[in-house]
């Protein structure tokens, strides 16, 4: 079994549009939540504040030709796929690209297209849509467009799992390089699903806070939309040693469930499974962790729900825990937020940060644990969790340690 390391890192999101840009807004505590502008009719709506990727220009990263083939999702996935594959420094040759996987988590694809076409045909009564708008829109566009710009021949595929899915893409790609089944990969989450259809369904559900989203604070609200992506490239640690590699971090464990139980009601017992499992496949003990990316939706339920999971994984050791989300940050990009959420995990085992959870007010009596509130946390982080658990009861969790 090969060790896992993280060479490259890219990210698009509402905190700028690099890795480096969202790692620093994240240790300032800076909110990327504003007004929706993305929407066609954003005055109908009543949601009035998400977390957008603001002044992203597709004609600084694509030729104006290629645009018609690109949805929004897949544009600020391959930016976010280019800028990890430079940091790597990995030169994908013929022989190397067969044996590398692109694995990319999106929970719903092409929605931008999809809201377009729609309004076309329904609104405004025209006959016909635009020639690629299943292209577009299919739900695994952004690896294959990734694989395409990107010249990676190996395995290739979405992993649709609601908000747990660009975890699963990451874990899976983290098997696959672990056992020898591919030599590199690349992969982590795009979503891009700020669009009027879109916010009209979460605004129907009834779980979005009005202006701000404060995880396990007293008087949170509720969650709030948010859209980016982010990419990692892993590669077996002897490979990455024998080509001289800036070696980030080290992905030691994966966990995932279901809980066969409620849509989307959260479960205790599903989440603590997921945990469970992630630090048997790492070989650690729940005393070994010091951080925890939680999902921390800002939600009633899921926040209450991961405090009492985290209680029955760490026990005692619950509260020595830093606990932080940083979807308090850049609201929940859904598909794509394991992958936001493990770059941060990531970054915050390599530079000994733990980020904040701003927008806390006070703890609530059913969230009792360390949060970081507001502001950043030096630390020493050897072993940080990153936690997602989706709609459909679908959990999955990574680990991630100092590399050494």
């Amino acid at each position: 079994m090969n060790r896992v390391v993280v060479t490259g890192l890219g990210a698009v999101t509402p905190l700028g549009h690099n890795a480096a840009a969202y790692w620093d807004g994240l240790q300032r505590g800076v909110s990327g939540l504003g007004p929706i502008t993305l929407s066609a009719t954003p005055e109908e709506l009543t949601q009035k504040v998400v977390a957008e990727i603001k002044g992203f220009d597709p004609l600084k990263h694509f030729d104006e030709r290629e645009l018609p083939t690109l949805d929004r999702v897949s544009q600020i996935a391959i930016v976010a796929a280019r800028e990890a594959i430079a940091q790597s420094g990995i030169v994908f040759d013929l022989s190397l690209s067969v044996r590398t996987a692109c694995i990319i988590g999106s929970g719903v694809g092409g929605m931008t297209t999809l809201d377009d076409t729609y309004r076309r045909v329904y609104r405004d009564n025209k006959k016909r849509v635009y020639p690629l708008s299943i292209p577009r829109l299919m739900v695994n566009a952004p690896a294959s467009q990734i694989s395409m710009h990107c010249g990676l021949r190996g395995p290739a595929f979405v992993v649709a799992s609601a908000c747990a899915s660009a975890t699963h893409a990451i874990g899976l790609a983290f098997h696959m390089v672990r056992s020898g089944a591919v030599e590199c990969a690349v992969t982590g989450g795009s979503e891009a699903c700020i669009t009027f259809g879109t916010m009209r369904g979460w605004e129907a559900m009834r779980v979005m806070a009005p202006e701000v989203c404060r995880p396990f604070s007293i008087g949170r609200e509720g969650m709030l939309i948010g859209e980016g992506a982010a990419v990692l490239v892993l590669e077996p640690l002897e490979r990455a040693k024998a080509r001289g590699a800036d070696i980030i971090a080290e992905i030691v464990g994966f966990g995932m469930s279901a809980d066969a139980g409620d849509l989307t009601a959260p479960d205790v017992e599903g989440m603590s499974r997921a945990m469970q499992w992630a630090l048997e496949d790492a070989g650690l003990s729940p005393q070994d962790v010091q951080y925890v990316n939680a999902h921390g939706t800002g939600t009633a339920a899921n926040d209450e729900t991961e405090t009492r999971a985290l209680h029955k994984v760490f026990g005692n050791h619950a509260r020595s825990l830093a606990i932080s989300s940083t979807k308090s940050m850049v609201g929940h990009a859904l598909g794509a937020a394991g992958a936001l959420e493990m770059v941060a995990t990531v970054m915050a085992v390599r530079d000994g940060v733990a980020p904040p959870t701003i927008a806390y007010l006070g703890p609530d009596p059913a969230c009792d644990l360390d949060y970081v509130p507001n502001v950043a946390r030096k630390m020493d982080i050897d072993v940080a969790l990153s936690n997602s658990f989706a709609f459909g009861g679908l959990n999955a969790v990574l680990v991630a340690k100092k590399y050494s």
